[in-house]
């Protein structure tokens, strides 16, 4: 995994807006065409670590029934515990049909396997063909985000269905890797499983998330920590978010997880203060932080100031060398359903690459004149 000890790195967590041009995710020179467009809009905004922007998926976690046998049950819709809350704003979420149909995604009713290749192989073949020389990543759901959006109406347990996904992404993790790109794990269900379903008490909570991370560890053995990144995240969207778990109650975990590198939301007004978590938590050996420092859920473009001094409170913490700037979410986790305008979604990755170079000048100028 790349690494500097010149400057800080910037990456982002993975879905981008997808071009006007892709109106077929099908059609594999539309898909190939787009990812040429979408890793030279990334290098043109300044990233250093990029990706194919997920052109050919429809949502960074559904996308595997395209790919896994054994979904063909009825839906089984999420329940987001607390906007009861807020019954108005519950209804206008509930209101939007588009959303609706997005979440309406089947469950598991039927034995998982991978039984097709081919979209795996044109997407990684796309992403090296386009990056050249670039350090790319790719994304793949995580057995427990599948679990999450797609649940068990088969097997005899949830470990059970969770030790028969990471069977199953095993083949697409290898095949990532093997093709000499950075595997980056999604497992935002992690922290947004805490407000599904109903209320538990904390110490339960912590044994799902440690039985999730369990299987992304069983999953990823034959692949060596430093080629593996984790995000984990309370949910893309914009609402409330007052029964979210705290960052403190699971990082823990987390970072005893194989995965070398560590992408979560620090940027949004619900979890941005959770910077001073790493005060009191040590940051294991040769693990990274890749801290959000853009909202993706809003279209304000963070000035580059405020990005250097999201950056900088890390660095300081942990060191400069163990902090990668990212993004909070993806900007597009679902392909046609965009909260961020795309133009938008740009101008703030570029500001992102100038508050990067503004945190670099500060941090390494400030070692320079210690010495």
């Amino acid at each position: 995994m790349k690494s500097s000890t010149e400057g800080i790195l910037t990456t982002h967590t993975g879905s981008l807006p997808r071009p006007p041009s892709l109106a077929d995710r099908h059609d594999p020179a539309a898909i190939r065409a787009a990812v040429e467009e979408i890793v030279r809009l990334q290098i043109s905004a300044g990233i250093d670590i990029i990706n194919d922007g997920e052109a050919s998926k429809q949502s960074y976690a559904t996308y595997v029934t395209e790919r896994l046998s054994g979904f063909e049950g009825g839906s089984v819709p999420l329940q987001i515990r607390g906007l009861e809350d807020f019954p108005e704003f519950a209804a206008k979420m509930q209101g939007d049909r588009d959303r609706e149909v997005m979440m309406a995604n089947p469950s598991c009713n039927g034995p998982v396997d991978y039984l097709d290749r081919t979209a795996l192989e044109m997407d990684i073949a796309n992403l090296k063909e386009s990056a050249g020389d670039a350090e790319a990543f790719m994304t793949a759901a995580s057995p427990g985000v599948i679990e999450f959006f797609m649940p068990n109406r088969y097997y005899s347990s949830t470990e059970a269905y969770l030790f028969a996904l990471a069977d199953a992404m095993k083949q697409e993790y290898d095949a990532i890797c093997q093709a000499g790109l950075v595997l980056q794990i999604d497992c935002p269900d992690l922290a947004s499983a805490w407000a599904i379903g109903p209320e538990r008490a904390l110490e339960d909570f912590r044994k799902e998330v440690a039985q999730r991370l369990e299987a992304v560890d069983y999953a990823t053995r034959d692949i060596s920590p430093d080629r593996i990144r984790i995000h984990l995240c309370w949910g893309n969207y914009e609402g409330p978010h007052h029964t979210d778990i705290s960052l403190a109650h699971i990082i823990d975990l987390v970072l005893a997880a194989r995965p070398t590198a560590i992408s979560f939301e620090a940027a949004n007004p619900r979890h941005e203060h959770e910077w001073k978590v790493f005060e009191d938590v040590k940051l294991p050996e040769g693990k990274v932080l890749i801290p959000g420092v853009l909202d993706t859920t809003t279209n304000y473009i963070e000035h580059p100031d405020l990005v250097a001094q999201r950056i900088v409170r890390y660095a300081d913490i942990v060191g400069k060398t163990k902090v990668i700037a990212g993004s909070d979410c993806g900007f597009a986790p679902f392909a046609e359903y965009l909260i961020v305008d795309p133009r938008i979604a740009w101008a703030k990755l570029a500001s992102m690459a100038e508050g990067a170079r503004m945190a670099s000048e500060h941090l390494w100028k400030t070692t320079a004149q210690g010495t």
